[in-house]
This record gives structure tokens, sequence and C-alpha cells, in this order.
């Protein structure tokens, strides 16, 4: 028979050494985010970790600081924590996304920097070509709106639809498809599915660092979007943190010489969209 009471006496007993463990816990964290020399940044699945350790962290620890990389499986979270506090900076987005984040969530995160940013491609594992699309083919596009209009315009170029002018990014959907004479069928999916997506549709617009991190390089791409500016990915802050001299550090890193050619020289970030900054 079930004991409810020596059942509510051991689960009493297990969340009072929780929190004990989370109060033993809690100075070190304390600690961590109030050291001025440690330097907690974000990052999602991608390049941008490996751009900041090869190029960036070593400028930064010559100046006395530790570096902890922490991961998120998605903007979102990265961008919560920036915003309370958890770390001092995210890298994993760009200017168009970033403002629909804050419109939607009252926040004031700020970009101080871009940063090398691989561009959208267009990737199958069941064509080799663009003209092997036929009627009826399925090709996997981002399910939200800033992305999903990077996929349209790849698709627009290609000549597989034509899609209507749309000022705001963040309104653009399927109905803004208005002609589709290579008579293919969107498949709309969170951003980070696309890559396994590949098994079981016929095309697939996949954000550059979700490739990047899924093994597929960019020159296997049968499209890639022509990045723009605004499209450039870059470094994120909180408002009240963007003159400290943690971002001014982070950012004087990533407009150094060093990082110049920690990039320009590695093949791996060939065919990436170079920041403003980097000569032309």
């Amino acid at each position: 028979m079930f004991d409810s009471h020596r059942s509510s006496v051991l689960w009493s007993g297990k969340l009072l050494a929780l929190a004990l463990a989370c109060c033993a816990l809690a100075p070190t964290l304390a600690r961590a985010a109030d050291d001025p020399t440690t330097l907690r940044v974000g990052f999602v699945p991608g390049p941008y970790a490996d751009e900041f350790r090869q190029g960036v962290e070593p400028q930064l620890v010559r100046k006395g600081y530790t570096v902890r990389y922490v991961e998120f499986s998605t903007g979102l979270e990265a961008n919560q924590a920036v915003y309370r506090g958890e770390i001092v900076a995210d890298v994993m987005q760009h200017s168009i996304y970033l403002k629909s984040y804050n419109d939607r969530n009252g926040t004031d995160l700020v970009g101080v920097v871009q940063v090398p940013t691989p561009p959208m491609g267009l990737f199958s594992n069941k064509h080799r070509a663009l003209s092997e699309v036929k009627k009826g083919a399925t090709v996997a596009v981002p399910n939200d709106p800033v992305n999903l209009e990077r996929a349209l315009k790849i698709l627009q170029r290609i000549g597989w639809i034509r899609i209507r002018p749309n000022p705001n990014p963040v309104d653009v959907t399927e109905r803004d498809v208005i002609d589709n004479p290579a008579g293919i069928r969107l498949v709309p999916l969170e951003s980070a599915q696309a890559p396994r997506a590949l098994e079981d549709v016929d095309f697939a617009a996949i954000q550059g660092n979700f490739a990047v991190s899924s093994g597929h390089a960019l020159s296997s791409a049968l499209a890639l979007e022509q990045m723009s500016s605004p499209y450039v990915n870059q470094v994120v802050v909180k408002a009240a943190n963007q003159h400290s001299k943690q971002t001014e550090d982070i950012v004087a890193a990533y407009r150094s010489d060093a990082f110049r050619q920690a990039i320009t020289g590695n093949h791996a970030y060939d065919g990436f969209r170079l920041p403003d900054y980097f000569p032309h």
C-alpha cells in the first residue's frame, strides 16, 4: 500500500536537501557574476564560439580575463540570460532579429560589433542541382518570420517563387508568396530542425550556423543568400553595459588585426559574410 505520510516526509527531505545545495551554490554564482574579470558569454550551435575561442579569447586572457562559455539551445534563452545579467553578452543574432526580440519582450539589448557570419543556404541530400526540382517538391523553411523572409528571397532569386514586397520582415508569412511556378510545397520548421529534415524533404533552407554545426559545408549549398549587412550577426549586450570596460574590451578584440588574421587565415570560414569593419 502507498504510505502517503512517509512519502511526504521523504519528499520534504529531498526538497530541504535541494534548497541547501542551492544555497551553497548561490554565493559561487554570485561571485562569478560580480567578478569583473570573469566573462560569461553565451552561444548557440554554430561557429561563433570557435571564432571567439580562436581570435578573441587570447586577447582577453592577456588583459587578465577568464572566459566562460555558456551554451544555449535557442536564441531566446541566450537573450533572456543577457537581460537577466547571467551572462555579459551573447553571439548569435542579426540586428533585425534583435529588434524583433526587443519589441516583443520590452527589453533593451543592443548590438555592439558584427562577427563573421555564414549565410543561409539551400541544401539537399536528394538532389544535386536546382534543375531537379519538380512540382510537389518539399522545401523546409524557417518558421519564424524574419528568417522565413531570408529563405523566401533565396527561392525567389532562383526563380522558384515570387513574393510580394514587404518592408517589415517580422510580418512575412507564407501568404506573401504570390506566384509559385516551380510548384514547390513549403514546410515550416524550427530553424534548428532543418539539417535533420534533409532526410525527409527535397530541399531545406538552413541558417548558416546550423548548417556549419551539422557538418554541411557552405560550398555544398545549391544556392546561398546574398547576405546584406543587417543580417550579419553581432555581439549583443544589455544597454546599460554598452560602454562598460568588459564590452569595450570584447569589441576591441573583435576589431583587432589579430582577430581578422585568425579568420581570414582559416579555410573553415570560407564563404562567410565578413563584418563591415574588415578591409574589403
